[in-house]
């Protein structure tokens, strides 16, 4: 089949490499001249395992193509996948005039029936939008073409992007035109032949699926989150509490981790955006609001933490952090609770050696030339002369360090783990202060439970 794709982000280009890894003829269009020209030097403008091979074996098979030029891309498929940006505006609201540009520049140029797929996360009403702007671009052009809109939102987790495109749990199709929904079973078939995933629904009840989605993930953080506060106070461990919840069927052991709070471009965005669209009609989501609410709380945790152990004058202090990135397996740095941490240790005189396997690049991007915050080679190098260490991002190199080095090389022995990957015991019986996140203080070193 002939796809395009517009947007060769990290919905698109995901997109567009796995459609073609399955035979499909695909071009990707971006109007961005630097993104393309990386793409077709054989680079990729995103951090995504296992994508570049795919992309680089399409490309080498011809079966995936990349141009800015808009009029051939619309002439190239019969499936038009919009997956450009939905930034939020101030309000939270989904910022959608990428969405209805691309579909105007569709209306403006195609010739022949085309099925418009709404690839992008986007609220419900858009593909009535999407429709609207094509009509209006025929209209204007003394054309009556037909034309289909489709929902079909992605579920990808930035890292394993690749393998949930290829191995996907659902795949959602909204729409009502009969020939549409043919081809979309059609394209998809490959990806569901072991057993049929594919769920058909209206196109709003599409839509709203996605955020309803996000949202019930991030209640699962954020409520996660709020029982690790609880369970310091009382005295309970919540990594013990987790085990004990998620062997209940009905809850399960998925995203019930707490940590330092959830970040990147989909969970804040989406939840804003719902929050948004309730209140336009005179809905109130309340535990949605807590979610949020309690999410912007918990990325202070950490500085809490470190404020209560060596208070609130951090100058001369030093603090190795490891992690960047808002989670492992990307560089994506957005709605980061390492960026809260840094931007509030900063704040209060310390500064920062920060350490990420692949973020790096981003974060000088993000903070800029400020001199509070240097970037180590090594996940070790950061650690020289700190007074402490804070972990904030659970990639696996951090999983298993040298302990012993950990605790020579820092200034002080003291670590705080914001995704509570070692063990208090272990910690203690290495000779390391530890401050995790929900671990009862009984779990803590001698004489330091308090500090926590």
């Amino acid at each position: 089949m002939k796809v395009t794709v517009v947007g060769s982000g990290y919905v698109g280009l995901v997109t567009g490499a796995c459609l073609a890894e399955m035979g499909n003829h695909v071009l990707c269009m971006d109007l961005d001249e630097r993104k393309i020209q990386v793409l077709r030097e054989g680079g990729l403008p995103i951090h995504e395992p296992g994508l570049l091979e795919v992309v680089q074996r399409n490309v080498a098979a011809k079966r995936l193509e990349f141009t800015t030029d808009v009029d051939a891309a619309v002439r190239h498929g019969t499936l038009q996948f919009i997956a450009v940006g939905t930034p939020p505006d101030e309000d939270g609201s989904a910022d959608l005039s990428h969405v209805v540009a691309a579909a105007r520049a569709i209306g403006e140029r195609m010739t022949d029936y085309k099925v418009i797929v709404d690839k992008s996360t986007v609220p419900v009403g858009t593909a009535d939008r999407v429709r609207e702007a094509v009509a209006q671009a025929l209209a204007a052009r003394g054309m009556e073409l037909e034309f289909a809109v489709v929902s079909n939102p992605e579920f990808l987790k930035e890292g394993a992007a690749v393998e949930d495109f290829m191995r996907p749990d659902r795949i959602i199709v909204g729409g009502d035109d009969e020939r549409a929904l043919l081809l979309m079973r059609a394209l998809y078939a490959p990806f569901v032949r072991s057993r049929d995933r594919l769920l058909v629904m209206d196109v709003r009840s599409a839509e709203f699926t996605k955020y309803a989605a996000n949202a019930m993930l991030a209640t699962r953080i954020s409520f996660m989150n709020e029982l690790a506060l609880l369970a310091e106070k009382v005295g309970a461990d919540i990594e013990r509490v987790r085990l004990g919840m998620g062997s209940d069927p009905r809850i399960g052991y998925s995203f019930l981790y707490a940590g330092a709070g959830y970040g990147g471009s989909c969970f804040p965005k989406d939840v804003k955006a719902l929050l948004h669209a309730a209140a336009v009609q005179g809905q109130a989501l309340r535990v949605l609001d807590a979610v949020e609410r309690a999410n912007d709380q918990q990325k202070l945790v950490l500085v809490d933490k470190i404020t209560a152990r060596f208070g609130a004058d951090l100058a001369g202090r030093v603090f190795a952090l490891w992690g960047l990135a808002f989670k492992p397996g990307t560089d994506d740095m957005r709605e980061a609770p390492s960026r809260v941490l840094v931007q509030q240790l900063l704040a209060r005189g310390a500064r920062v050696v920060a350490y990420d396997p692949v973020a790096m690049d981003e974060a000088r991007r993000v903070f800029g030339d400020n001199p509070g915050i240097r970037y180590a080679d090594s996940a070790a190098a950061a650690l020289q002369d700190a007074d402490a260490l804070v972990l904030i991002t659970e990639w696996r190199e951090f999983k298993s360090p040298d302990f012993d080095a950990l605790r020579t090389q820092l200034r002080q022995p003291v670590v705080f783990d914001g995704r509570n990957l070692f063990e208090p015991a272990l910690m203690r019986a290495m000779g390391l202060e530890y401050h995790g996140i929900g671990r009862s203080a009984a779990a803590q070193p001698a004489g330091e439970g308090a500090a926590s």
